[in-house]
């Protein structure tokens, strides 16, 4: 750690380190702190455990370019981030670290929840501020995720639909809603804000058919997303083979090269 603090140390010194790591902020900063989170997610869906190993250093040194930066600026250093997170890992686990009692994983979710509700609420307390139990849902996180754990926060006094048929009756309510919005704009380029605030509703809605149904959305579109350039590179490929541009392709024959590339895949999962 001391080896990559003092590099980051030198590749900010204004007179002798790299002009770009110089010129960061934390904001400009914070997308590739993002990024690198999602990279880590990739190398353990992949299960590669160097390109793992890779990525974590490269989250690692997010922290340690933000901490630098902050330390800079006089607000905190890397140790302060270090003793910060060990407070807090001692604080929400008694059951490990004094002499409260928790049997299962389902009994330290609760805990873990009760900690972190005192502690937002002291939080809200000491600003003056009436406590949330939506408190501390992070605005940085993607509107997908962060609409699952608004939805979670809201569950646990009581504001959830009984279970997952209700939500697809609410889709389909939502989905209603929308073919209005979208009837009353025919022919128009431009949505509506109207419009925009349906699509809103429906997605947040299917984030929360995700919620019960254990589904992470940011992980199942990830996924989806990957499907599909799978497959559309297929189509691509195929169509090179023939001697042919993608461009000089029409929707039909893309639709059965599609299907080709599906079934392809079928029969690689069944063997």
């Amino acid at each position: 750690m001391e080896k990559l603090l003092e590099i980051m140390k030198s590749l900010r010194n204004p007179e002798t380190g790299c002009p770009w790591d110089v010129e960061q902020t934390f904001e400009t900063i914070a997308p590739y702190t993002i990024e690198e989170a999602y990279e880590v997610e990739e190398a353990v869906k992949s299960g590669d455990m160097s390109a793992l190993r890779d990525e974590l250093g490269d989250l690692l040194l997010q922290v340690v370019f933000q901490s630098r930066i902050a330390e800079e600026e006089g607000h905190f250093n890397f140790s302060d981030v270090v003793d910060g997170i060990c407070d807090k890992m001692i604080r929400r686990h008694p059951h490990v670290f004094s002499n409260d009692s928790i049997n299962s994983a389902d009994e330290q979710t609760i805990a873990w929840e009760a900690h972190k509700a005192v502690e937002r609420a002291n939080k809200a307390n000491t600003m003056g501020n009436v406590p949330s139990v939506l408190e501390g849902v992070s605005l940085g996180l993607p509107a997908l995720l962060r609409a699952v754990k608004l939805q979670k926060r809201a569950a646990r006094v009581g504001f959830d639909w009984p279970d997952a048929s209700f939500v697809l009756e609410k889709i389909r309510e939502e989905s209603d809603e929308l073919a209005i919005e979208m009837a009353k704009q025919a022919g128009t380029e431009n949505p509506s804000p109207e419009m925009y605030e349906e699509f809103g509703d429906l997605l947040f809605v299917y984030a929360n058919l995700a919620r019960h149904l254990n589904i992470d959305p940011e992980a199942a579109l990830r996924g989806t997303n990957r499907k599909f350039e799978r497959r559309f590179h297929y189509i691509e490929e195929q169509l090179t083979l023939q001697n042919k541009q993608i461009s000089d392709s029409n929707l039909d024959e893309m639709d059965k090269l599609w299907d080709e590339a599906k079934r392809a895949e079928k029969l690689k999962g069944n063997r």
